[in-house]
This record gives structure tokens, sequence and C-alpha cells, in this order.
């Protein structure tokens, strides 16, 4: 993934191995891997059923935030041919050869669209670069009451190639994992737009709270209403499931996080579960063990868990009304698999035999092993809740 992907916490997907053997061997999982499953559960992915809180799954989808990506030897080796990242995630060729690598090599239960947070921002009037070595740059800041004045609705017809890429990914997979899009969260997305780029202290942000909030909540509402129309752009484009990366809202203060990133992730909630009911939402906060409380009521189906947060704990503390989603150290994958393997069951077994999407607690690491992603996948599958809990109890989770 390039500098901005990597910054952004984005979800992205992973490649063929380069041993042409072993691509068939992960390849010829598929079939198989939709066959076993009863046709009861086959009306709709895995995942759907598990983010919405499903009883009777016969175990816990998984797949990855940052699938593809730098780690992966065929996307390196795709990148050298193209080494914009910009035509690689705005191309709708690259983008569905890019999205259907880590599906052909590992069959995960999610494939998520392959793409940027900042991808929706020259719809809206804001124009980005990437730098390789600063990653994205924004030329001109919005800090002023004109420039968001000057902002416009977003402007869909210059996202086409996300559009059509989707409907292509929908018809390649034919239901037998789930399809997520995804945005930005408003606060996420405005630290770029106001800092510029990327930021280890956020200061210009974070003043304008104070010296200029009616600035700063002009663009927050602005980036709520385009990013709740490129949500619904993605699902009638075939998105069955979003994820919202809400990744640099963990920088704030839980009191400053509630005043000016809640209520716009909120505005967002609601007005897909207006337009699109059926579509589940994913939360994710990178670094938000102090905000879970806060989250519980936004309304969204899923609370994504980054591994500082003891999984147990973690849906203690979000209750049982919403599914979670997690949380595996990306570091494991470096471990033995034995270890991998052992990390995988702990996480599964304190998240319950309902409403639990098995993911890392942030995205895949640049250099982590192919085989470990495998494993990864293969034991997942392995796995069954009837024989993980079988004679347990499970009581019912009390909000804290």
């Amino acid at each position: 993934m390039s500098p901005t992907t990597s910054a952004t916490a984005t979800a992205f997907l992973s490649t063929a191995p380069a041993s042409s053997s072993s691509t068939y061997r992960r390849r010829s999982r598929l079939p198989a891997i939709s066959a076993s499953l009863p046709s009861s559960l086959s009306e709709e992915p895995l995942l759907i059923r598990a983010a919405r809180g499903e009883d009777g799954l016969p175990r816990p989808p998984a797949w990855m935030m940052r699938q593809a990506g730098r780690y992966m030897a065929s996307y390196q080796a795709l990148s050298k041919r193209h080494p914009s990242f910009r035509e690689r995630s705005e191309n709708t060729d690259l983008i569905v050869e890019i999205t259907l690598q880590p599906w052909h090599a590992f069959a995960p239960d999610g494939v998520i669209l392959f793409s940027d947070i900042l991808t929706p921002l020259p719809a809206i009037g804001v124009p980005f670069d990437i730098s390789e070595s600063k990653g994205p740059v924004i030329q001109s800041p919005v800090r002023t009451e004109e420039q968001v004045r000057e902002l416009v609705p977003i402007d869909l017809d210059k996202l086409q190639f996300v559009g059509e890429s989707l409907k292509i990914l929908r018809s390649e997979i034919d239901g037998k994992a789930a399809l997520l899009g995804f945005v930005g969260a408003p606060w996420t997305i405005a630290t770029y737009v106001v800092e510029g780029g990327m930021t280890n202290t956020y200061t210009n942000i974070k003043r304008m709270c104070h010296t200029a909030p009616n600035v700063l909540r002009g663009l927050l509402s602005h980036l709520a209403e385009a990013i709740s129309d490129y949500i619904i752009y993605q699902v009638n484009s075939g998105a069955q499931c979003i994820q919202i990366f809400d990744s640099w809202g963990g920088q704030l203060p839980p009191h400053v996080w509630e005043q000016w990133s809640k209520p716009y992730i909120k505005q967002i909630v609601n007005k897909i579960k207006t337009k699109c009911p059926h579509v589940p939402l994913v939360l994710y906060i990178n670094g938000n063990g102090g905000l879970l409380e806060r989250m519980k009521d936004i309304g969204v189906d899923v609370i994504g868990l980054d591994w500082t947060v003891d999984m147990a704990d973690g849906r203690r503390r979000v209750g049982d009304g919403i599914s979670v989603q997690g949380n595996v150290d990306p570091a494991y994958l470096f471990s033995p698999l034995p270890v991998l393997t052992d990390e995988i069951h702990r996480v599964v077994k304190s998240a319950g035999p309902k409403g639990h999407i098995l993911n890392l607690g942030h995205g895949v690491l640049v250099k982590t092993p192919e085989e470990a992603v495998a494993h990864f996948f293969d034991v997942t599958r392995s796995l069954r809740y009837d024989t993980i809990f079988q004679g347990h109890v499970t009581e019912e989770l009390q909000h804290v």
C-alpha cells in the first residue's frame, strides 16, 4: 500500500503467491468452501449474518484490514508496473485486479474494495497529491469560512471507477463472500484537509476547535453529508457492508471526540439507516479503548476493537446488542504458526459464539509472511462454535 493507505489504516487486500502451484492450490479451496455450507447458510454471506448478530452461525467469519498491499509479492510486482498509487486506486481494471488478489489467494469471508479514504476528496473540491516520502499532500488546506463555502456537494460522476469496480467485484465474488466498501469518518478526513497532509500532532485542527469552531463545524457537516452520499453510492453499486474508519479519532481526548467526531458519524449512520437499512455498518477507531462506551449509541452494527483492548473486556463494555470485530495483534503474524493458532482461538473464545467478525486489531503490517496470512484463514475455516463452546452456557452480556 501507499503511504496514504498505511497512514489512514484503510483496509486493503492481498495477492496470490509467486508459485503457480501454490496459487492453484489456494484457489482450489474456493468451491469447497462454498459447497461446505448448508444452503440455509449460503443465502447471505457469513460476514453479513455475523454483523447482524444472528444466532446459529457455524464459525466466525474473517477478513483482514489492509489485506492487500506491500507485503504481498504479486502486489509488489503490479506496483512496479503501475508505480502511481492514484492510478492503482482510481483505475477500474487495477482496482478489481488488486481487490481480487487476496480473494484468490486466501478466500477471506470479506472482500474489501481497494481504495483510500481520501479518494472522494476531489469530488467535493479538494484536490490532493501523494508523495512517496510525505504521503498525501493537500496544497491548500481548508482553514477559513470562505474555503468551506467553496466546497461542493459530492460529484459522484467523478467516482465512477468506484461504482464500476464494485459492480464487477460483486459479480466476480458471486455471493461466496461479503463485498465491503469503506469511508473515512468526517473528523479523520478533516485532519488531512486542515493539516494539509499527515501529522503527528494535529495542532491546526485541534486549535480550530477553540479558535474557529464554526469553520470546523461547517467543514465536518459538509464532509458528513458527502460521505453519506458516497456510502449510498457504494451500496447501490454492490457493497454489502460498509466500514467507517475514524482512524484518528483515538487521537482526541474522549470528551473532545464526543463533541467533534461522534455527532458527525451519527449523522452519517442515521442517514444510511434510513436509506439503506439492510446494510450493516462497522465503525473502527484506532486507539478506541477509552471510547467504547461512548461508541455504543451511535447506531452502527459492529464496533471494531484494536489489539490494545482485551476482547472479553471489550465485549462486556460494548454489551450484547452490538457485534464486534477484531482483534488479533498484527504482530502475531510474525510469530510461529502454532502461536498464531492459539491467539486466534483465544480471541474467538473471548468474543463468544455470536456477533463476532474475526480480524486483526489493525492493518496487515509490511513484510508479513504470506504463509501466516494463509494460516490465519485456514485456522478460522477449521473452527466450529459447537466444538469450541461445547457444554458451555453463554451468559447474556450486561452493559457496563
